[in-house]
């Protein structure tokens, strides 16, 4: 069975939604210029003969509907090109290298492209199309569903009432909400776990605090494409990481998603913008071409638990990838997760039992940014990246997944 070999990682910066350094850019634009530049570092391969382009999208619909994928590949002028864009949230770009891996085991092609992009500040607002607005599904929560009403409207109460713990819904025979926004989940998580307002701030502020260290020592740079606005401006850095945060700065930010809840703007990510691109081969391939990999995908691992309660998904999916690795967390020299809250990141690497010396080293999504559709495919060039950095083999990459997932890679380095 051949191998699946990661060769090439592009990714752009990370803008801030709305008001951010990439507002003005197309995300099919976006997509297809960090797709371009994956392919430009492996010039020994032909892209004609790329089998397919997966792209990952957390809410395709609007500038991101039209099936994007197969719309990037006709702007590289790739037309013999297929193209699937597809999602699974905060995941999506990592499920669209799990099918590249997938397709290479099963011996159904050498060459694939999994790539992600979300620009929230260019998402299509409003309900015409049935969907929430991106602001809406990550903040506000969603749309209404008949069988969902009472879900909706008991966790309405609860975030008004500053509900601190979580009650398992199905045991009075109600159901979850799915519809649930993100920071109520997370402020169920905390309530759940006892993860305090001020381990989330000193979780937020290590975030930050490493990040502006990576910028200064070059580590982000290194995988970094700068991109050109159409007014000319290049963008070559992050918005997100502020240089010189404090835990007394944020432990005075206010409460976000419930009047005495525990979610505030410096424990959380922020909305964004970005995109980024994998390539994918088979070894047999890689070495006809005189190409040397990155790193061989080891296992990957998906599962689900109640929507309600989300940000555990990356306990459940790492133990898998790791079983299906022959692998526990001991034999892991890094790992990322992707940091959509402190609240839930905390209680996840602590039952996880990873080090704190071995996460998220360089800073996490709290302080560079999490594009939905992106963000699986932006962590596996910074888990690479830092694995090179650190001279370290073995690398895992996990998330939670909004409506209830978490997802899971396990990676080795190899150059």
């Amino acid at each position: 069975m051949p191998e699946a070999v990661i060769v090439a990682t592009a990714r752009s910066p990370i803008g801030r939604a709305a008001k951010g350094s990439l507002r003005d850019l197309r995300p099919d634009d976006l997509a297809a210029t960090i797709v371009q530049a994956a392919l430009d570092k492996v010039p020994q391969l032909d892209p004609a003969t790329v089998e397919d382009l997966y792209l990952g999208c957390g809410l395709p619909g609007g500038e991101q509907g039209f099936n994007m994928a197969r719309v990037v590949a006709t702007l590289l002028g790739l037309d013999g090109l297929p193209g699937a864009t597809l999602t699974r949230y905060c995941a999506s770009s990592l499920q669209t290298t799990r099918m590249a891996m997938h397709a290479i085991r099963a011996g159904e092609g050498d060459v694939f492209i999994s790539a992600g992009v979300e620009t929230v500040s260019r998402y299509a607002r409003g309900s015409a199309d049935g969907l929430p607005s991106a602001a809406q599904a990550l903040v506000g929560g969603g749309w209404e569903n008949p069988r969902f009403d009472t879900a909706v409207a008991r966790n309405q109460a609860r975030a008004q009432g500053g509900a601190p713990v979580w009650h398992d819904p199905r045991a009075d025979g109600e159901l979850p909400d799915i519809y649930l926004a993100m920071g109520q989940t997370a402020e169920n998580l905390a309530g759940l776990h006892n993860v305090s307002r001020e381990e989330m701030d000193e979780f937020g502020v290590r975030s930050q605090n490493l990040a502006e260290k990576a910028i200064a020592n070059g580590f982000w740079s290194r995988e970094i494409t700068p991109v050109t606005t159409p007014d000319g401006t290049v963008v070559s850095t992050d918005d997100g990481p502020r240089p010189g945060v404090t835990l007394e700065g944020v432990s005075g930010l206010k409460p976000v998603f419930r009047p005495d809840g525990r979610i505030t703007a410096g424990n959380c990510c922020p909305l964004n913008d970005g995109a980024a691109a994998v390539i994918i081969m088979s070894d047999t391939r890689a070495r006809e071409l005189g190409i040397t990999p990155l790193a061989r995908i080891v296992s990957t691992g998906v599962t689900a638990l109640s929507p309600e309660i989300m940000g555990l998904g990356p306990v459940e999916a790492s133990r898998q990838a790791l079983a299906r690795a022959g692998m526990t967390i001991d034999d892991v020299d890094l790992v990322e997760i992707n940091e959509a809250f402190a609240a839930q990141v905390i209680p996840s690497y602590q039952q996880l039992g990873i080090p704190l010396d071995k996460l998220n080293v360089n800073g996490g999504a709290i302080a560079v940014g999490h594009p939905f559709g992106m963000t699986g495919a932006r962590i596996t060039g910074t888990l690479i990246n830092s694995l090179s950095w650190h001279d370290k083999s073995i690398g895992l990459e996990t998330m939670c997944v909004g409506g209830g997932q978490g997802m899971a890679m396990v990676i080795e380095r190899l150059n």
